[in-house]
C-alpha cells in the first residue's frame, strides 16, 4: 500500500490523575515525578515521544502538577552551581530534560476520563492526527513501539492502538479489542472494543495498552460521547464508533506489542520496573546484580 497519509508531529500526555494508589508519597508529589532509578517516569515518557520524532508535546494536567513543569524548564541556579564545580556530567543530565521538546501544558479541570482529558488536546492539536502516552506504561527504548505505530498510521491512516497479549484472568484490568488479522504479522484490524470486560464477555485476550495514534475526529465523537464505565468519559467508547464507521475518521489499526514495557501505575509493577531498569544499567546493573542475588540467596 502507497504511504499517503500524513506523519505526525504532536504528542498529547494525559497527566491529571491523583495517583491515589501511590499515597502517601503523591499527597504533594505528582505520581508521575516518581522516580524510576533517576529520571522520573513522566520524562522516559517524553523521551519515548521526541525519539519517535514527535517533539511537540502537549502535557494534561491539573491541580498539584507545577512540578511537571518545573522540570521541564531550565534551571539557572542549578545549572550555573554546576557549571562552577565542573560537574559536567551532572549538568547535561540537568539540561536533558529541557532540550528534549517543545512543551505546552493545559489543565483538564475536572477529572473526568481519559476521554475528556484528550479532549482538552482538541485546541492544541486542531485537525492534525496525533498521538497519545499514558505515563504509567513506559517502553524500552529498545523496542520503538510508538514509532511502529506512527508508521502504520502512514500506511492505513485512521487510527492506531497499541495491543498485548494478555492472561484471560488479566483482561478485567484492559479495555479490550476484538480483531482481524492483515499482512502485516504485527498489524491488527479493530473490529470492536470494550473497557475493562469480565473474563467471560471479553472478545480477545488482546489488552489495550497506553499507546494510541488517532485520527482529529475523535475530538467531535468525544464532544459527544456520554460517561462510561465508572461514570467517565472513555476514550474506548470513541475508538468504538471510529471502528464502526470508517468513514468518519478511518479505521481502528492495533499494532501488537511483544516487546519490554514496565508498569509504573501499580505500586509492585513500580518496584519491579526499578529492578529490572537498574539491573540493565551499565553504571548500576553489575554492583547491583550482584547484591541482588546475594540477598535473593539469604532470603530464600
Amino acid at each position: 500500500m502507497t504511504q499517503s497519509h500524513p506523519r505526525i508531529s504532536k504528542a498529547v500526555i494525559p497527566a491529571a490523575g491523583l495517583g491515589t494508589r501511590f499515597l502517601p508519597a503523591t499527597k504533594a508529589t505528582p505520581k508521575e515525578m516518581l522516580p524510576v532509578v533517576d529520571k522520573p517516569a513522566i520524562q522516559y515518557v517524553v523521551e519515548e515521544a521526541a525519539s519517535a520524532g514527535l517533539d511537540d508535546v502537549l502535557m494534561i494536567t491539573g491541580r498539584n502538577k507545577r512540578p511537571l513543569e518545573d522540570h521541564f524548564d531550565r534551571n539557572y541556579e542549578l545549572e550555573s552551581a554546576l557549571q562552577k564545580k565542573g560537574d559536567a556530567g551532572r549538568l547535561a543530565k540537568v539540561q536533558e530534560s529541557s532540550d528534549l521538546a517543545t512543551m505546552h501544558y493545559v489543565r483538564q479541570g475536572d477529572p473526568k476520563g481519559l476521554g475528556h482529558a484528550v479532549l482538552c488536546a482538541a485546541p492544541h492539536v486542531g485537525n492534525e492526527p496525533f498521538a497519545v502516552l499514558l505515563g504509567d506504561d513506559l517502553i524500552d527504548p529498545r523496542d520503538p513501539l510508538l514509532k511502529r505505530m506512527v508508521d502504520v498510521h502512514e500506511q492505513y491512516g485512521g487510527s492506531v492502538i497499541a495491543l498485548m497479549e494478555v492472561e484471560p484472568e488479566q483482561i478485567h484490568l484492559y479495555g479490550c479489542a476484538a480483531v482481524e488479522s492483515t499482512a502485516d504479522g504485527d498489524v491488527v484490524k479493530v473490529t470492536g472494543l470494550v473497557e475493562k470486560p469480565d473474563a467471560a464477555d471479553a472478545p480477545s485476550n488482546y489488552a489495550i495498552i497506553g499507546r494510541y495514534v488517532l485520527d482529529p475526529h475523535v475530538f467531535d465523537i468525544l464532544r459527544t460521547t456520554e460517561p462510561g464505565r465508572g461514570g467517565e468519559i472513555q476514550l474506548t467508547d470513541a475508538l468504538q464508533q471510529l471502528a464502526d464507521d470508517e468513514k468518519v475518521g478511518g479505521p481502528v489499526h492495533g499494532v501488537v506489542f511483544k516487546g519490554r514495557r514496565y508498569d509504573t501505575g501499580d505500586r509492585g509493577d513500580y518496584l519491579r520496573a526499578i529492578v529490572r531498569l537498574a539491573c540493565e544499567r551499565e553504571d548500576l546493573g553489575p554492583d547491583f546484580r550482584t547484591w541482588l542475588r546475594s540477598y535473593v540467596t539469604e532470603e530464600m
